[in-house]
């Protein structure tokens, strides 16, 4: 996009993702300030992120990314924007930064069948809430996912999930 980047990424560790974009930052900062002669910030704040529910919401994503330039009316189809995934998973082109997720690849055992079915994912449009339900998500750096998967987080961490609110506690604490 002409003013952000979508990734869709499953760590292996604990911090990896701030990991990534440290260094992503770190390089790509660099490589800009010095090929077009500048310096200073590049990037508006930190980086955006949201906890997804694969088994409900992960192919909901890939449709929401790869369709983003189409929505933005930047190209009639996914395939035409030249930084989407969409032809590596729809259209078998290699691309060696794309690593197929499980689910994703539970989609069909064929490869062919799998390209099939991923296309015909994006025959229809995702639905308005759930475009709303993602953005809101990535905006916020909430949990997207079902009350049960937002649960299972919060059991995990030994609290609460989601977005703090602005100033002090309401205990007074």
């Amino acid at each position: 996009m002409t003013n952000h980047v979508h990734l869709l990424v499953t760590p292996d560790e604990t911090g990896s993702i701030s990991r990534l974009m440290q260094h992503v930052g770190r390089q790509y900062v660099q490589y800009i300030n010095k090929t077009y002669r500048r310096s200073g910030a590049l990037w508006e704040g930190r980086h955006k992120s949201s906890l997804v529910d694969a088994e409900n919401y992960l192919l909901s994503c890939y449709r929401y990314i790869e369709l983003n330039p189409v929505t933005a009316c930047m190209v009639d189809r996914p395939e035409e924007y030249p930084w989407s995934s969409y032809r590596s998973n729809a259209l078998a082109e290699t691309d060696t930064l794309i690593s197929p997720h499980p689910l994703f690849e539970s989609l069909a055992k064929d490869k062919l069948k799998r390209e099939s079915v991923y296309q015909d994912l994006f025959r229809s449009h995702l639905t308005e809430k759930t475009r709303n339900d993602i953005s809101a998500s990535i905006s916020a750096s909430r949990i997207l996912g079902s009350g049960r998967f937002k649960e299972q987080v919060e059991a995990v961490l030994g609290r609460k999930a989601g977005q703090i609110g602005r100033g002090r506690p309401a205990n007074g604490g």
